[in-house]
């Protein structure tokens, strides 16, 4: 196809990828927010219940409205009724004499608690209110004085007789409906109850709220005919905590009180509405739903209409074209260069970016919910919308790998064995081999099987650095004496350097002739054909520095823990490394690798500052626009880590090792240089899995930490919002599902083995973690040898390779029942933040998981596994 047709053709697909998927997710968010069909409303609103506090001011703080917020409120509520109901006389008494200029009716609040010194003060401004002003209409002295027991009801009938004898005008209590009907002889000292009716408080759905309050009213008339009966506070909250089938939310709040409104039933009652404003300040007294309960919110606007549709979210335009906008040109670029994708690709990675750009839209949203977030509030929701933002960027970057290895038509990189050449035409190959305390057997072996390489131009140098034991290295010595020339031993005590310093003293030592060096580890048993069919590949092209080899393994059948090793280390070389060869990116290996000689000199040789040299090297030399290549063929065949403590040993050396290149690197790898965007690109994100969980850590203690705070100070620190925790919830299922499916696709294992992979990946998380917060934060490392054979330890000895991991599993466990205890399973919000806390759990329970798999390898093999020293813990320097 001429040029021009093929570019109209792929901007034209990716114009209808992103319209499409963006079109569709602003047609899902219309769906979600289908209009509710709830009557209207038409009707004046009878009352208000009023307390006068703005958005940021609460009496726990001495802060109280002036005189022109008072006012401005009073308007306000001025349009909408004709009478409010006060809490107390001493704060915001300005309420009474601005209400007079609107010809606002009060029935004002006398409040009383324990202090009784305060409520003589509050009976006297009560009393002097009433006489004062004409408008005064009742008090209402006390609000659920004997519910809170702040007052014998003996009490509470003495200050009623005072006020009414004092003020000649009718005087009342509020209370719940149960304490009416316990104290008869309190409703013989009212002129009329008042009563309050608060469904939401019953757990009751807001379906039969409007029966119920009828109910508890007719009751009330029943049990005291004749009396008359005043609602002093009636309403459902916008925001809060869910009891039972009482579900706090702003459609339940308008589909109730709109319901309410319009009963005809309604009609003959007085009643007020609970409340007029929202008071953020409440939820230091009656927790997350006290400051929800207001018609307006804190701001003084309208949470709903009286009259027309309700959407549940009436924000959700706004946010559905934000996420439309933030995603589309990403999606655009998406479907635009990756034109050598299927269709169904292309659309499935936008689908997901566009997932992930709408939960992120959600959560900036949240302070604009109607939730009024504390400061501490807003460091939680920083908190989780960056561990959304972490999770994301590790979904998306799986998401691209999986997506390639589905839905790409055509690698342009993939290289095989090529034939062998002439003998005459053979570049000579130094081999080197460092060891340090491995058995010698071992080593022998993998010696043996170098020298039945059918290639013929080559040497081998095995390097024993710092191995005190005799009887460890002058075997192998003995046994290379009688092979021949070109393989020659050298044992070097002290040297400096780890295993580079090994590989750089090799380097000096290695023949003139040699054009290309070959790094193999002591434990492999090296395919006759190794050099034979890899070396063609560096007389193909003159810019390839490097030829890799798949590292594999061997002895792993029959043994659970190795089995479990052997595969999860396969499937990087599966899936990762074609990911990374097919933009000239790969992650060199310190064996079965080829690198040529001139380069790997010119740049100094192999890097002794670095616990991980063979991965930098790499980068070194892609840095000076070198080409790498990968061939997916097995030519070598190791032994995997001995046991699990083994494996974090290696793990943390290469987490510790990533961190000092990144550090070292930090500036060719961030900015523009001689690296292309996919090189850095793949650098980077090869290590996001790694950042995350170590940012997973740090988030597993702030939950541990948050969840302490919400049980010993629930009204200070309440539960995270939904809102952002369940997307997260969905993101992090979402990429635990993509490996073990991109394993079965590409691995072609049985899904018994993609388990156990996927188990011993996520226990390794925890030591991950450590190994990146040692590497950010420490200078140098050790280099420590991975054990590759079984040493008796006792029976429970695994324990203490996995104390920290154990303990913070028992952490997280005991939060969660506690958690249960506290709150129960019946909130979405409970339950959403339990579940957050038992995904937490399934690194230290998939590390438990690991030491037992371990365990059981190590009693199995004791008999026939190598009887040597375990490797030294890696610590840093």
């Amino acid at each position: 196809m001429p040029r021009f047709p093929r570019f109209f053709c792929a901007f034209l697909s990716a114009l209808v990828i992103a319209t499409f998927v963006a079109s569709a997710q602003y047609a899902i968010w219309e769906w979600a927010n289908r209009h509710l069909d709830v009557v209207d409303a038409d009707v004046p609103i009878k009352g208000f219940a009023y307390s006068g506090f703005q958005r940021k001011q609460s009496p726990f703080a001495g802060n109280y409205p002036d005189a022109d917020e008072l006012t401005g409120d009073l308007d306000l509520l001025a349009r909408h009724t004709r009478r409010l109901r006060t809490y107390s006389s001493l704060e915001n008494a300005d309420i009474v004499p601005l209400a007079g200029f609107r010809n606002i009716k009060i029935a004002n609040g006398i409040w009383l608690d324990s202090d009784m010194e305060k409520n003589a003060r509050e009976v006297a401004a009560g009393i002097e209110l009433a006489r004062r002003y004409t408008h005064v209409r009742a008090s209402i002295v006390g609000n659920e004085t004997l519910e809170r027991k702040n007052m014998t009801t003996d009490e509470l009938i003495a200050r009623i007789r005072q006020v009414r004898k004092a003020t000649r005008k009718p005087v009342t209590t509020a209370e719940p409906w149960k304490i009416w009907l316990q104290n008869p002889q309190l409703v013989k000292q009212v002129d009329f109850i008042t009563v309050h009716l608060l469904p939401y408080h019953e757990g009751l759905a807001v379906e039969d709220a409007l029966d119920y309050v009828m109910r508890r009213y007719d009751e009330l008339r029943e049990a005291y005919p004749g009396k008359k009966i005043v609602i002093g506070e009636i309403g459902w909250p916008s925001h809060g905590e869910i009891y039972g089938s009482s579900v706090p939310s702003p459609p339940n709040q308008a589909q109730f009180i709109r319901s309410f409104l319009t009963d005809e039933r309604a009609a003959k009652i007085d009643y007020f509405i609970m409340e007029a404003m929202d008071q953020p300040w409440k939820m230091e007294l009656q927790g997350a739903d006290g400051a929800y309960w207001g018609f307006f919110d804190a701001d003084r606007q309208a949470k709903f209409p009286l009259e027309g549709a309700l959407p549940p979210d009436v924000h959700w335009r706004g946010k559905a074209w934000m996420a439309f906008c933030c995603a589309f040109f990403p999606m655009f670029l998406i479907a635009f260069f990756l034109g050598n994708w299927r269709f169904t690709g292309r659309l499935w990675l936008a689908a997901l970016v566009q997932a992930c750009v709408a939960a992120v839209v959600l959560g900036v949203n949240i302070p604009n919910e109607g939730y009024y977030l504390s400061q501490r509030d807003l460091i939680a929701l920083a908190l989780l919308i960056g561990a959304t933002l972490i999770t994301i960027a590790v979904l998306l970057t799986h998401g691209y790998e999986f997506g390639e290895m589905f839905f790409k038509r055509q690698w342009k990189r993939r290289f095989a064995p090529l034939p062998a050449l002439a003998p005459e035409q053979e570049p000579f190959v130094s081999i080197h081999l460092a060891c340090c305390n491995e058995p010698p057997e071992m080593v022998i072996e993998t010696v043996e099987s170098l020298a039945r390489m059918r290639y013929r131009n080559f040497e081998v140098l095995v390097i024993d650095n710092n191995t005190a034991d005799e009887a460890r290295w002058k075997p192998v010595e003995r046994h290379m004496a009688g092979m021949g020339a070109n393989f020659r031993f050298y044992h070097l005590k002290p040297w400096p350097g780890f295993k580079a310093g090994a590989l750089n003293f090799a380097l000096k030592e290695t023949d003139k002739r040699a054009e290309i060096v070959g790094v193999v580890d002591a434990d492999y048993v090296v395919d006759p054909d190794w050099l034979s069919h890899l070396v063609p590949h560096f007389a193909e092209a003159p810019d390839v520095a490097v030829v890799q080899a798949p590292q594999a393994h061997r002895d792993w059948q029959g043994r659970i823990f190795r089995r479990m090793c052997n595969y999860e280390f396969d499937g990087f070389f599966r899936i990762g490394m074609h990911h990374r060869n097919e933009r000239n990116a790969l992650i060199q290996h310190g064996t079965m690798t080829l690198i040529r000689r001139a380069p790997l000199v010119a740049l100094g040789g192999w890097s002794e500052w670095c616990i991980c040299e063979d991965t930098e090297l790499g980068l070194r030399l892609l840095r000076q626009g070198c080409d790498t290549r990968y061939v997916d063929h097995v030519y070598g065949r190791g032994l995997t880590p001995a046991n699990f403590s083994a494996l974090k040993t290696q793990r943390f050396r290469w987490a510790f090792g990533a961190m000092q290149i990144l550090k070292a690197h930090f500036s060719g790898l961030v900015f523009p240089g001689k690296l292309t965007l996919a090189q850095r690109y793949h650098f980077l994100t090869g290590w996001f899995s790694w950042f995350g969980d170590a940012l997973q850590l740090l988030f597993v203690f702030a939950s541990l930490f948050w969840t302490f705070l919400m049980l010993v100070a629930p009204k200070f620190f309440g539960l995270p919002v939904t809102l952002l925790v369940v997307p997260m919830l969905g993101f992090m299922a979402c990429k635990a599902a993509l490996g073990p499916i991109l394993y079965r696709r590409a691995m072609r294992c049985s899904w018994r083995d993609i388990l156990g992979a996927s188990i011993l990946s996520t226990g390794i998380a925890h030591t991950i973690a450590r190994g990146i917060f040692a590497g950010l934060i420490k200078s140098k490392g050790e280099f420590v040898i991975t054990p590759k054979a079984w040493k008796q330890k006792g029976g429970l000895a695994f324990f203490a390779s996995i104390r920290e991991e154990t303990g913070l599993l028992a952490a997280l466990l005991l939060s969660i029942g506690a958690l249960i205890a506290r709150v129960g399973l019946i909130e979405p919000a409970a339950r959403a933040w339990i579940a957050v806390l038992a995904l937490e759990t399934l690194p230290y329970a998939a590390a438990l998981l690991c030491a037992l798999a371990s365990l059981v390898s190590d009693t199995r093999l004791r008999r026939n596994a190598f009887d040597i020293p375990p490797g030294k813990r890696l610590l840093p320097a």
